[in-house]
């Protein structure tokens, strides 16, 4: 390997096997002194191509074990609102989404409050799983109260909307206004850990519960997304305005 190979090389070629799949989430990284000694470069060379690694979410330091590959990016709404009204899809090139059930539930007391009905009241429920390039990245449980199913009976069937709160919003006739998300750890049941290929018995899993509000102050949908514990989830806060959206 010439000496004449730069940092940013380093950081593509690596880059290049964790997108194809040869380095996979969970794997160990090669140490900085074997990249040094494969590439023929100083540590400092090393070092600032996995700090580009790293700043990309494709990488981070495990203590003990070193630097290993992250799990896949799950997109925050704002992006997904973005990329709605860009290309009039919530899901980007890479990513699909497969319905998993719908069906009537009764709000429980995590959904009831947000969707401020009382609990038992039947809400519509529909459960996906998204997957980026074939990698499960997260599931999704999303509740409509009455007035969005009216409006939105589409929702009421096993198919893919392509945007389901977007369409209830237009058929509603208000602007979709803020969103509240919370984000929670906690463990995994069977059923996530089949569906997103976790396979350690004892599996830590990252849950945001989402709550859409409309311009007229009305709830359009909660959704509780579950994603495996290496999987990120960022954001980035505009300090200028206040708003906050997610980073890609």
């Amino acid at each position: 390997m010439p000496s004449t190979v730069g940092y940013a090389e380093i950081a593509a070629n690596y880059r290049k096997q964790i997108q194809d799949g040869v380095l996979q989430p969970g794997d160990t990284m090669p140490s900085l002194r074997q990249v040094c000694e494969r590439y023929n470069v100083a540590q400092t060379t090393a070092n600032r191509a996995y700090r580009v690694l790293k700043m990309e979410g494709l990488t981070t330091p495990r203590p003990g074990v070193g630097t290993v590959v992250v799990g896949p990016t799950s997109n925050n709404i704002g992006t997904r609102v973005r990329l709605y009204q860009a290309t009039g899809k919530a899901l980007d090139g890479g990513e699909s989404s497969r319905i998993l059930e719908v069906g009537t539930v009764g709000a429980d007391e995590l959904i009831a409050p947000r969707l401020d009905v009382a609990p038992g009241t039947p809400v519509q429920m529909r459960r996906r799983l998204v997957s980026r390039n074939g990698v499960p990245v997260h599931l999704s449980n999303s509740y409509y109260p009455a007035y969005v199913i009216a409006a939105t009976p589409e929702l009421t069937e096993p198919v893919s909307t392509g945007g389901s709160r977007e369409l209830a919003a237009a058929r509603l006739g208000v602007e979709q206004a803020r969103v509240l998300e919370e984000v929670t750890s906690r463990h995994a049941t069977n059923a996530e850990k089949e569906h997103l290929g976790l396979t350690a018995d004892d599996v830590v899993v990252s849950q945001v519960i989402r709550t859409v509000t409309l311009e007229d102050d009305r709830v359009v949908e909660v959704a509780v997304k579950v994603t495996g514990g290496e999987t990120i989830l960022s954001w980035t806060t505009d300090l200028e305005s206040g708003s906050s959206s997610a980073s890609s």
